[in-house]
């Protein structure tokens, strides 16, 4: 089973299509209130990456799961880069994790971890690019440390990777990308498919059906 070869300078190529619509897509439950505003001024012209509710929620999980343990966790983000209007933007529509060797400040994949890493890429279920990774601060904040950087430098060092950092105790999310050698952050929304629930508001419950209806029966 061979590694992935969609990091580092791959060539990809990239289709034209349309970014979600306005109507399926807002911003992160857990945005600062100066990313807050960035989305805000940025929502009218689009963004540069998108973040299934599906992929958000898995990424939020896992970190959250490992509050409690005080470790943090790490994924990679698994989508397509597109065009539109002479803009170039990411989705990302899935992650995948692996074993981690971890503590609160540190994590990797575990070496002897790989072939369970590839083995879920190979199951992705699409055709799929490396949009970037993912890796939790727990109770840090977000921010990119210098391992973090090299990490980004020496593997997601395209226009179109990403780092997503998320700290599950304060509640904070970011994402940053490198240009020009220098690491920026990047304005992102969260979107979901043509009839999906919304990413939060009103949630749709599954109709029960009755087995007796006339509810004859007794009670247990």
């Amino acid at each position: 089973m061979k590694p992935p070869s969609v990091v580092g300078g791959e060539e990809i190529r990239i289709d034209k299509r349309l970014p979600p619509p306005s109507e399926r897509r807002t911003a992160h439950k857990w945005l600062k209130e100066d990313a807050l505003q960035r989305y805000k001024d940025e929502n009218g012209k689009g963004f540069e990456l998108y973040i299934s509710k599906i992929a958000e929620e898995k990424i939020r999980n896992h970190a959250t799961r490992c509050v409690d343990r005080k470790r943090e966790v790490m994924g990679l983000m698994l989508g397509g880069v597109y065009t539109h209007d002479e803009m170039t933007y990411s989705m990302v529509r899935d992650v995948v994790t692996t074993d981690l060797e971890a503590s609160s400040v540190h994590v990797k994949f575990q070496r002897e971890a790989f072939e369970k890493l590839f083995a879920s890429l190979d199951e992705a279920g699409f055709k799929y690019v490396i949009i970037g990774w993912y890796h939790s601060h727990p109770g840090h904040e977000c921010f990119m440390s210098s391992t973090d950087i090299d990490t980004q430098k020496n593997l997601f060092n395209q226009s179109y990777h990403n780092a997503l950092v998320i700290d599950p105790v304060n509640r904070e999310i970011e994402v940053y990308f490198l240009k020009d050698g220098i690491i920026r952050t990047r304005d992102f929304a969260i979107y979901w498919d043509e009839f999906e629930n919304p990413y939060h508001g009103t949630t749709i419950r599954k109709r029960v059906v009755r087995s007796d209806p006339d509810r004859m029966a007794s009670p247990q």
